[in-house]
């Protein structure tokens, strides 16, 4: 992509959006503004994130700030960073904390991009229509608010605007029992039930005006108005304002339960470090800073009772870690000197000296935090099937209301405009839609972060939905239903070689592979590996290694290897690796390397099976006898061994083929090398990903622990996830069919409308925070 097309992401802060029905106008209008790439509203985190090109980017931002206060003036925005390929755009005052550090990797396999680490504390300050940033560990963050009034109703309710909201409610309602009760009528009377009518709804009335003139027509707002004014129309004076009383007070107690709900989900985020103790030049004081400040190679100190606050080493020290923020285990993790530690642990007990391997922005709490909000830009086609919904229902209802108030009267004998008027004004109320989107995007992100609780990093709701109809499951072998940690447990050489001398030939060929199996080699020859006349390293893939050694060929590798060379091989009766060793042509002997099957892989097949998974699947790269002595101690039903990467693709590739195409297929790997068959498949989950920038680039789902059985665990929370959709899209609309129908033959009065509406909303939000409530599932 050349300088004038770089790809920039924007996220705006949209404090006051309280209405996923707000959050949905936004989202539409924004993603029509010409130059946005792409865009996404993220109502739980009341983030606005915009891809733009940076030729066209201030102009396409500034744009889409004017729509959002277009079309919700209430609103105030202020910017939480600004990324560029991958690079944060920040400006930082002189007090050392820098507000949003980020790295952004753009253009893998699935063409998702994902920043890192975009933590925003503001505090509003009011001067000339701008915002400066002031976070509790951060610098100040120079971005722009628009400030305007609160014009028109808000459906958040601070403390104060509580407060304010109450008081109207108490006064409205003080003048409408007045009206009702009082000797006063005609004028005095009606002045009453309007004043009342006013204070309780004045808002809503003004802020329908709005946006007619806007052109945004069909929403709550314009609902409300109609329909309560047309109870005024009609003499149904004590109706409409208690109508709008009972409507304010209910999404007073809807903004309650969305905010306890958002505060659920974002308290099971609340693994971002606060600041780090950083060691000084004489190496004996430490300072504090801000994570964002730290850089690699820096040292820092982690007290009992402070949380890590970037990936490292340990250097200095011995301490239990609780690791359960990252990974949902209870058991705490002990650390030495030499032992890896990763950013969001919690140190228990003892003082580490930690050297720091990663920056802030792309430490392992960053991408977590990232992944998390972030999910919300994926929707499932639960989540888009309403926002369709929403979009064309609210203008049908409205012209079913008007067919119900004028056709009947023009058709039916002795019916009234008066009383089919006042039905379809019921018919009106009970129509809204915000059970359905506000509820829906609740339940899926609370069932991502839920997921994110019991150490599962879902990366969309729409994989979360995804994992519903998976019937076929396709595991790697080495590093997945396996431990990866190989041993040399036989020394096996013939021709009358020694074992010295096979170990080092076969430690000599493997000195400078990465593969699991040479490091076990190494391991085992623990001496010096001689380089002198080493020359001429080939690794050949697939097969093993060449290498020339004072001028013989050397070659440690499999059968195929020895087969390719036309070399006479012992195979001998084992589950095990074999690493066959030749030197000049001529066989030395083979060495048997074993990898321990994982405590839980069992267990994870046998609840996979459990949970309606058709089959399960094998592919390993290793040894035909290896993988299917694994296969039968674990019970998996299919194994396909000595396959390439590229063989793996094409056995997937078969197996998506032989399946229905109703049903999902998972590959689960550990995302090294298997980042083109993890891309491949429906659904691709990373075992043990984290710190591992491959896993989390190429898989959908990262594990962030070692366990296969957490892919079960993940299935659950999926079904629980839907199951609760479902449950509130079928209450809802369960509810308002029974009201409508109860509006249209006159039995229900605006009373029952407005509970159809206000209640079950609130019951639906209350229904939808359920799913967080899974524990280690």
């Amino acid at each position: 992509m050349g300088t004038g097309q770089e790809r920039v992401k924007r996220e705006l802060l949209l404090d006051g959006l309280d209405c996923a029905n707000c959050a949905l106008k936004i989202e539409n209008g924004v993603k029509k503004i010409k130059g946005i790439n792409e865009c996404s509203v993220n109502f739980v985190t009341k983030t606005l994130s915009l891809h733009t090109t940076s030729d066209m980017d201030e102009q396409v931002v500034e744009e889409a700030k004017r729509k959002v206060l277009r079309l919700e003036p209430h609103i105030r925005i202020s910017e939480k960073g600004k990324h560029v390929n991958g690079h944060v755009h920040t400006h930082t005052g002189s007090a050392g904390k820098a507000n949003n550090h980020s790295h952004n990797h753009t253009g893998h396999d699935h063409g998702h991009s994902h920043s890192h680490g975009k933590h925003s504390h503001t505090h509003d300050q009011h001067q000339h229509g701008h915002t400066h940033e002031h976070g509790s560990h951060a610098g100040h963050d120079h971005s722009h608010t628009h400030d305007d009034a609160h014009a028109g109703h808000s459906h958040e309710h601070g403390a104060g605007q509580t407060k304010v909201l109450l008081a109207r409610l108490a006064a409205g309602s003080v003048l409408l029992a007045a009206a009702i009760w009082s000797p006063l009528e005609g004028w005095a009377q009606l002045t009453l039930y309007a004043l009342a009518y006013l204070i309780a709804g004045g808002d809503i009335v003004l802020q329908a005006s709005k946006n007619i003139i806007r052109g945004q027509v069909f929403d709550e707002y314009f609902l409300m108005s109609v329909a309560t004014l047309g109870a005024f129309a009609i003499g149904e004076y004590p109706e409409g304002v208690a109508v709008m009383l009972f409507y304010q007070l209910g999404e007073l107690f809807q903004g309650m339960a969305v905010n306890r709900s958002r505060k659920s989900i974002q308290s099971l985020m609340d693994i971002r470090p606060d600041y780090a103790n950083i060691l000084t030049g004489s190496g004996d004081e430490t300072r504090r800073v801000s994570p964002e400040d730290v850089r690699i190679g820096d040292r820092i100190v982690v007290k009992a009772g402070e949380r890590v606050p970037l990936d490292g080493i340990v250097r200095a020290g011995r301490s239990m870690v609780d690791t359960s923020a990252l990974t949902g285990e209870s058991v705490p993790r002990e650390l030495e000197p030499g032992s890896d530690v990763l950013s969001g642990f919690v140190n228990k007990n003892g003082m580490l000296t930690i050297e720091v391997t990663k920056t802030f922005g792309e430490s392992t709490v960053s991408k977590i935090l990232d992944l998390v909000q972030n999910a919300s830009s994926r929707k499932a086609k639960t989540e888009h099937f309403i926002s369709k919904f929403a979009r064309y229902y609210t203008p049908v209802v409205v012209i079913l209301a008007a067919l119900i108030a004028f056709v009947p009267p023009l058709i039916l004998s002795g019916a009234t405009f008066a009383d089919w008027i006042y039905r379809a004004l019921v018919f009106l109320v009970i129509s809204c839609p915000c059970a359905l989107v506000v509820s829906i995007p609740l339940g899926f992100f609370g069932g991502i972060g839920a997921a994110s609780r019991n150490g599962i990093l879902v990366k969309g709701s729409n994989y979360l939905e995804a994992l519903n109809d998976v019937k076929v499951v396709v595991f790697d072998k080495t590093g997945t239903l396996t431990k990866g940690v190989f041993k040399v447990t036989a020394i096996r050489p013939e021709g009358g070689h020694t074992q010295e001398e096979l170990m080092k030939l076969a430690a000599i060929a493997e000195a400078n592979s990465n593969h699991p199996i040479a490091e076990s080699i190494r391991a085992a020859w623990a001496k010096a590996i001689p380089t002198q006349g080493v020359e001429g390293y080939d690794e050949v893939a697939g097969h093993g290694i060449k290498v020339s050694v004072d001028g013989q060929e050397v070659l440690a590798g499999n059968a195929k290897l020895m087969k390719r060379a036309g070399i006479s091989y012992t195979t001998p009766e084992t589950a095990g690796t074999i690493v066959h060793v030749a030197e000049g042509g001529t066989y030395v002997g083979h060495l048997i390397i074993a990898d321990e099957v994982k405590d839980d892989a069992a267990a994870a097949i046998q609840a996979l099976k459990q949970l309606g998974i058709r089959k399960t699947v094998m592919l390993t790269g290793d040894a035909k006898t290896v993988g299917e002595a694994v296969g039968r101690e674990l019970g998996v039903d299919e194994v396909y061994a000595e396959l390439l990467p590229q063989d793996k693709v094409e056995r997937l590739e078969q197996l998506e083929a032989a399946k229905s195409p109703k049903e999902k297929m998972v590959f689960v790997g550990d995302g090294i090398n298997d980042t083109p068959v993890l891309a491949r498949a429906d659904v691709g989950v990373a075992m043990g990903g984290l710190g591992s920038d491959a896993a989390i680039e190429a898989a959908d789902v990262v594990i962030m622990t070692d366990e296969p059985s957490k892919l079960a665990s993940a299935i659950r929370i999926a079904k629980r996830t839907r199951m609760i959709v479902w449950q509130n899209i079928a209450f809802a609309l369960g509810v308002k069919a029974i009201f409508l129908l109860l509006g249209v033959f006159g039995i229900a009065t605006m009373w029952e409308a407005v509970f159809s509406d206000v209640g079950v909303t609130v019951l639906a939000v209350l229904n939808a925070m359920r799913v967080l409530r899974v524990k280690n599932i």
